[in-house]
């Protein structure tokens, strides 16, 4: 450790990915760990919101709604379509790192049903007309448009060459 100070280097980049070293199997595994952790984190975001839920129904909140929703609605939207984007990114890196993968189309079942999960989860805990469902929908799926226009650019362009 003193070395890496006392020489400049940087400490980092060690743990950098290094194609001639580091082996494809073992680069999918850590992104499978990383994609699932992801997946997890934001799921349970979703599902259980920052500052719980409301207990009981008085002062013009219901029980269940999420409290952050009903203090700062604003806010409230950019961390649902924030955390949105990163379920939706990750789901969207497991099943492709998955691809051709024994039980795949079980992996595919179970990633959709966990997005349905967490659309109903999100719904359930909003308060009524906080959340336009088409933009939600929206953010789920930029993931997916980005990761197919840059196939479709890479399909263009290596047939122009």
């Amino acid at each position: 450790m003193i070395n890496l100070l006392s020489t400049g280097k940087s400490w980092y980049k060690r743990f950098q990915y290094d194609e001639d070293v580091d082996k494809p199997g073992d680069v999918r595994n850590i992104l499978l760990i990383v994609a699932t952790l992801i997946a997890s984190v934001t799921f349970q975001a979703g599902v259980t919101p920052p500052g719980g839920v409301w207990q009981d129904d008085k002062d013009g909140h219901r029980a269940g709604q999420a409290i952050y929703a009903c203090k700062s609605p604003t806010a409230y939207f950019v961390f649902l379509l924030a955390n949105t984007i990163a379920c939706s990114t990750s789901v969207l890196v497991i099943i492709s790192l998955t691809c051709r993968f024994p039980f795949q189309l079980e992996i595919i079942i179970a990633t959709i049903s966990m997005i349905v999960t967490y659309g109903s989860a999100i719904f359930a805990v909003t308060p009524n007309g906080l959340v336009k469902f088409r933009l939600i929908m929206f953010a789920a799926g930029v993931p997916f448009i980005i990761r197919g226009l840059i196939q479709l650019f890479n399909v263009i362009f290596r047939s122009n060459k």
